[in-house]
């Protein structure tokens, strides 16, 4: 497996449309980070999130997950309370290549605050707006900025292309839209 450039990241961006919309160099000023890196993509976070609140003693079970443990908002900032979490979407949406496995880091700006970014892989075949989770480790409320820099993507190239993609096996969040909730 070989870590894809960003050379390859920008022409595969040009022709395939695998990151929309793209931006072809990191933009920083008085921003959190994003867009193109040497390898890899920072990508950013939508202005819609969903805040975890335990007001309505919901119970989190991934089997059959109940809405009412959010607080929907729509807003430039959003305030993670201490011990808790976000969810969110990157504003960027991706098509992954047949070969390319990609996988995400968080930015350093908000590790070093004590947020931590949660995503899985994005499989082969795979597209969509990237549902993005934030926790907040800190027993501090702390906040994300909506159109700036969340996390890095790292593209993956395989010595050959998978048996089955996900779009093969027709996954549950192909082609998801907006912040999307544990499926089935």
């Amino acid at each position: 497996m070989t870590i894809m450039s960003d050379n390859w990241i920008a022409k595969k961006a040009k022709e395939d449309k695998i990151i929309e919309p793209f931006e072809s160099s990191q933009v920083r000023k008085g921003k959190i980070s994003f867009g193109l890196s040497s390898y890899g993509y920072d990508a950013r976070v939508a202005d819609e999130f969903k805040i975890f609140t335990n007001v309505n003693n919901a119970l989190v079970d991934p089997k059959d997950f109940n809405n009412e443990g959010f607080v929907e908002r729509q807003a430039d900032t959003c305030i993670i309370p201490p011990n808790s979490f976000v969810l969110a979407r990157t504003v960027e949406y991706f098509r992954i290549p047949r070969d390319v496995l990609v996988v995400c880091l968080g930015k350093s700006t908000y590790a070093r605050c004590g947020i931590i970014v949660n995503v899985t892989p994005l499989e082969p075949e795979w597209e969509g707006h990237v549902t993005l989770e934030f926790s907040n480790t800190s027993p501090l409320p702390a906040k994300i900025y909506a159109n700036e820099g969340a996390c890095q993507f790292l593209f993956f190239r395989g010595e050959e292309p998978p048996r089955q993609s996900y779009a093969d096996k027709k996954g549950k969040y192909m082609k998801q839209k907006g912040v999307t909730l544990p499926r089935l």
